[in-house]
């Protein structure tokens, strides 16, 4: 690949805001209200036309639990988005916690609320075109590029909740990505939506997961005849009346950072949507004699991008262990789910199984130094990018997660800017753990804590 040198002219630059999220997934959505709830002058920079990252434009189906099979832990914010959308779903049971469906439409606006009347300010179909740096560990600004072409962002703290670490690594951040041998990623799922299901016949004819040793799934497989089904990955949920959402099948070697990888691997999605309908139809046509593909992702559903290193780095013995520490920001209980190779998926040979699922009531922390890139002054990452090893990250990916991790970037972000040079390493941490329980975030005292310095 040749390059190419810009002839030099001035841009638009906006330098009147405090801080600046780049992604409005579920870690940007909160990073942006926990910064404008503090009063900081905040500005959500979001590639698409809609803000809630897999749980809207990727059509995930179902949240990830929210419990620790005992209470939710996910609080604050993350409960607010959660109960907030359970109330307009009739179908979804008060009580219910855990795999909870997903009405994408309708979160849409539960996050467009929540980022708004917070008080920040969204900028749509925006993309991240360039990071400016001092040459001495802050960054100065961002370029973006949206209709009204190539323009220059300044704040005092940005927070990175790309879901690839885009703006740390462009920063210059350290990070890791993939299999540290291999350099294999998990592999990716295109979700989408069948219309037109018959319900009952659905809610009443055999589980569809691949768990089920009686899913029709694998006398799809076994007929051969859909060769675009790779697997037995096939979770599903009715999220709205007459449609079903799936996350189902995988596609391997898709990279969310490289354009040319991505744009195949969404044309190759959509041809499976099709096939599985096709597959369904045939296999279950009382449910799905009728369907029809409603809808495919907009996003590609990426597991695994770049790990951004901090200064800690979440280890599987620090899961393991149900390890806590002096200044985490979160709890987390979701089950270490690493997706694995072609071959291991065909076989259900998964690399994770040896590590027991958490009990009733168990968790683990999330120290704020995780959040803090190493080698960056006036950057916070929230989200799956967070400084974490590769195992782990199949555990702290998920949407809940996310959602507590982004409130505590924004709100650290908000008290970083009132600092010199907008230092994030410099934050009291105690006092963003104080604020955070105060909005209602999960944060129990904890006597045998790991220190806050390891």
């Amino acid at each position: 690949m040749s390059k190419y040198t810009m002839k030099s002219k001035e841009i638009p630059f906006h330098d009147s805001y405090e801080v600046i999220v780049v992604g409005g997934g579920p870690a940007g959505c909160t990073a942006a209200a926990a910064a404008a709830r503090e009063g900081a002058r905040t500005l959500l920079i979001e590639a698409t036309g809609s803000l809630g990252g897999m749980g809207t434009n990727g059509l995930v189906p179902a949240w990830c639990p929210f419990s620790d099979k005992e209470k939710i832990i996910y609080q604050g914010l993350a409960q607010k988005v959660f109960d907030s959308l359970k109330a307009v779903m009739p179908h979804v049971r008060k009580e219910q916690v855990d795999w909870v469906p997903i009405d994408p439409e309708k979160l849409r606006r539960i996050y467009d609320d929540l980022v708004t009347e917070a008080g920040a300010e969204v900028l749509f179909q925006t993309m991240l075109a360039g990071v400016e740096t001092d040459g001495n560990g802050g960054v100065e600004a961002l370029l973006v590029l949206n209709k009204g072409g190539l323009q220059a962002y300044r704040a005092d703290v940005y927070v990175d909740c790309t879901g690839d670490g885009d703006v740390a690594a462009w920063a210059g951040a350290d990070y890791q990505m993939g299999d540290a041998a291999t350099g294999d990623l998990q592999p990716a799922t295109h979700c989408f939506v069948l219309g037109n299901v018959d319900e009952y016949a659905y809610l009443n004819g055999p589980n569809l997961h691949g768990e089920n040793p009686d899913s029709p799934i694998f006398g799809v497989l076994a007929s051969g005849r859909y060769p675009l089904i790779p697997d037995s990955h096939l979770c599903n949920n009715l999220i709205a009346p007459r449609a079903v959402g799936f996350n189902a099948g995988h596609l391997w070697k898709v990279d969310n950072t490289d354009a040319h990888s991505l744009s195949k691997a969404l044309i190759q999605g959509r041809k499976m949507a099709e096939q599985y309908r096709e597959a369904l139809a045939e296999a279950r046509p009382a449910a799905f004699g009728a369907s029809y593909v409603a809808s495919t992702g907009t996003l590609m559903g990426t597991r695994e991008s770049r790990r951004i290193i901090g200064d800690y780095v979440l280890t599987v013995e620090d899961y393991v262990e149900r390890r806590s520490f002096a200044d985490e920001i979160c709890r987390n209980s979701y089950f270490i789910d690493v997706h694995g190779t072609e071959e291991m998926e065909k076989h259900s040979d998964r690399a994770t199984l040896h590590i027991k699922h958490y009990g009733p009531g168990e968790s683990h922390g999330i120290p704020y130094r995780c959040l803090t890139p190493r080698s960056l002054r006036n950057l916070l990452v929230a989200g799956r990018s967070v400084s974490c090893e590769r195992r782990v990250l199949g555990s702290v990916r998920v949407m809940p997660v996310c959602l507590a991790m982004g409130e505590a970037a924004g709100l650290a972000a908000a008290l970083a800017a009132k600092l010199p040079g907008g230092d994030v390493h410099a934050v009291d941490v105690q006092l963003l753990r104080r604020r955070l329980k105060e909005e209602g975030g999960y944060l129990p005292d904890v006597e045998q804590a790991e220190p806050a310095g390891r």
